[in-house]
């Protein structure tokens, strides 16, 4: 029966688990746990193929508790209420350890009934999700459990591994590899920070290898050829691709044009066209806003016509107006300023309108009086001072202008005329 490599390869041990230094390394948090003895309930989060489940296997031969697997994809409370009648029984003298990967498609019901068994020790729960916990787990839970984030594995990192997995597949197949310069390299970059895809690169690769006099030969053209887009991390329904969507408007608001244009095309790489045009116009009126109003209507025209478009031409004008709107001045002034009256609105900061702003048309018969009101055309300079905000907050003040050219000329010219 067929065997991944990746799968046959695992490490042994914690000192050959590939990258999370910041947790396994010598004075790391969760080895020195695991060498205690005593272990917690734990949540490993982090993406795929960066070791979550690697180091759970780990830590179950490590204790002296039956281990039990579940995914949460397939499994439902029948799968949990059969662990739970092996408690306390000759199947699970110590207790079970129970791995349930990816938590997060178990709805609260199913992650409650664990708590009680949990709570006693009688369960030891290691969970991994590749969401962040925080949002998908429940509280009880959360509370219960002690929360290890895995990272991305570096390019640097990942190469060991690699060169290792040619070398058994090498051995198994009695062939001696002939590398190319830069196939570790290409494959190891190329994951994305997942280790199980990059030993899976070698594997094809390996297969559809030139064999020739006892040799296999390994070049960069095949690498490449196998690896291409692997390296792309998302899930549009997960963290990958709020953060892709959040970075870019943060590059916008940043001023670094390539930076938002890095993620524009993280997000058009994979079809998230609408995404990318919602976050580029909220950017224009976000983070540009009166500094260059001229920016929604520009951005506009940009996102419409990427959208008649479609891609991949749609990337063209979107670029436009990616490297537009980093370069252009910033002001967040309308931003503030709405802001703080809706802060006042919500806080129940409102009053009745005042009178000489009312709507005429509805007063009623024998509630005809004065309003008061003072039309601005028939004044000089189109102004006249009255007040407009309601009697509890006449002296509000929301709106400052910003320290950009535009602004600072409509600040010079009210304040003449308002003088």
């Amino acid at each position: 029966m067929y065997k991944p490599l990746a799968d046959e390869i695992r490490p042994d041990s914690l000192d050959d688990v590939v990258g999370q230094r910041h947790i396994l390394g010598h004075n790391g948090m969760l080895r020195r746990i695991v060498e205690s003895g005593q272990i917690p309930n734990m949540i490993f989060y982090g993406p795929s193929g960066t070791g979550k489940t690697t180091v759970a296997r780990i830590i179950a031969e490590k204790t002296n508790r039956t281990l039990r697997k579940l995914n949460a994809t397939t499994a439902g409370i029948a799968d949990i209420k059969a662990i739970i009648t092996e408690l306390d029984t000759l199947l699970t003298p110590n207790g079970v350890l129970l791995y349930l990967d990816e938590i997060q498609y178990f709805n609260k019901k199913q992650q409650q009934s664990l708590l009680e068994f949990i709570e006693d020790g009688r369960i030891t729960l290691i969970a991994s999700t590749t969401e962040n916990p925080y949002f998908c787990v429940f509280n009880a839970i959360l509370s219960r459990s002690t929360v290890f984030e895995f990272k991305h594995v570096s390019a640097y990192d990942v190469e060991p591994a690699v060169s290792r997995a040619i070398n058994i597949l090498a051995e198994r197949n009695g062939l001696n590899p002939e590398l190319e310069d830069g196939v570790l390299r290409r494959i190891s970059s190329a994951c994305g920070g997942d280790v199980r895809k990059a030993i899976n690169s070698v594997e094809l690769l390996f297969a559809a290898a030139k064999r020739e006099d006892g040799k296999v030969y390994l070049t960069l053209e095949d690498a490449s050829a196998i690896s291409q887009r692997s390296a792309m991390r998302y899930d549009r329904e997960g963290d990958e691709h709020f953060d892709a969507l959040s970075a870019l408007m943060k590059s916008l608001r940043g001023s670094d044009p390539d930076a938002a244009l890095h993620y524009l095309a993280r997000l058009l790489e994979v079809g998230d066209l609408v995404g990318a045009c919602r976050r580029i116009l909220c950017s224009a009126s976000e983070d540009i806003g009166l500094a260059y109003p001229q920016a929604v209507p520009i951005v506009k025209a940009c996102v419409d016509s990427a959208l008649q478009l479609g891609l991949p031409e749609a990337r063209l004008p979107l670029a436009e107006a990616v490297v537009f709107l980093a370069t252009a001045p910033k002001s967040n002034s309308a931003l503030m300023g709405i802001d703080a009256a809706l802060a006042d609105v919500r806080a129940g900061k409102t009053g009745p309108v005042p009178r000489q702003l009312q709507n005429v048309h509805a007063d009623g018969t024998g509630f005809e009086r004065e309003q008061g009101y003072k039309y601005p055309h028939s004044f000089d300079n189109h102004w006249v001072k009255q007040q407009y905000l309601p009697d509890a907050l006449k002296n509000a003040h929301y709106y400052e202008y910003g320290d950009n050219k535009i602004e600072q000329a409509a600040k010079s010219y009210w304040e003449a005329i308002k003088k």
